[in-house]
């Protein structure tokens, strides 16, 4: 399918294009066909494309890889979305900076909801306990939450992950002060499966290698 056609099937609007490792004349390419909103996973690439890339004035940067505590500084004010918050502590922290460099910022609870050892992210029973003590966090506002499930052979293999996190979004906002959370984005879904993850209520899907083609 070409961009345009995905764009088509999808909405526009969903569409979080993964820019990682991937060089500026394509997110340029990218951009002049309409796309606007771009993640990245690596904190220090993310920055050096953002200053490459400041002639687009409205473009817009996602943070959606593993963020270590001691690069919040570097991040809060600097991207549209973190989507990445995968911990009370990493919330705290960004609190934190926020408060010091005064500006507020938007961000996602990364939920783990397979308990996989090899992803970030909040179990689904941490999640609930801690929601209010996130929630009650200064100049951070939750729009949400999101997930990556296991890899698997078919989307329809992680259908369960991406209905749970829907069921869980919905079961949260019945405990948060929508006005200041809206909690209205659910990120899930990749190249490999996003049309099950929108079947289930995604509102953004993170499309890379669909989008840019193979990395080098």
């Amino acid at each position: 399918m070409s961009f345009q056609e995905i764009r088509a099937a999808i909405g526009p609007e969903k569409i979080l294009a993964v820019s990682k490792l991937q060089p500026i004349e394509k997110i340029r390419a990218l951009y002049d066909q309409g796309q606007r909103a771009f993640g990245e996973n690596y904190v220090q690439e993310a920055l050096d494309k953002k200053e490459q890339l400041k002639d687009l004035a409205d473009i817009q940067w996602h943070l959606i890889g593993h963020l270590q505590k001691n690069k919040a500084k570097f991040v809060v004010g600097q991207f549209e979305m973190i989507h990445s918050v995968d911990s009370l502590e990493l919330a705290q922290v960004l609190s934190r900076q926020c408060e010091s460099k005064k500006v507020e910022q938007k961000i996602l609870v990364q939920v783990n909801l397979a308990d996989e050892e090899s992803k970030n992210g909040f179990d689904k029973k941490t999640a609930k306990t801690q929601w209010e003590e996130l929630c009650k966090l200064p100049h951070l506002s939750i729009h949400g939450l999101m997930t990556m499930p296991p890899l698997t052979e078919t989307g329809e293999e992680v259908r369960p992950y991406f209905k749970e996190l829907r069921l869980l979004k919905d079961e949260l906002a019945q405990r948060t002060d929508l006005k200041r959370h809206p909690l209205t984005v659910l990120s899930m879904g990749t190249s490999h499966d996003y049309k099950v993850a929108i079947e289930e209520g995604a509102t953004l899907v993170r499309l890379g290698t669909i989008l840019f083609g193979a990395r080098n």
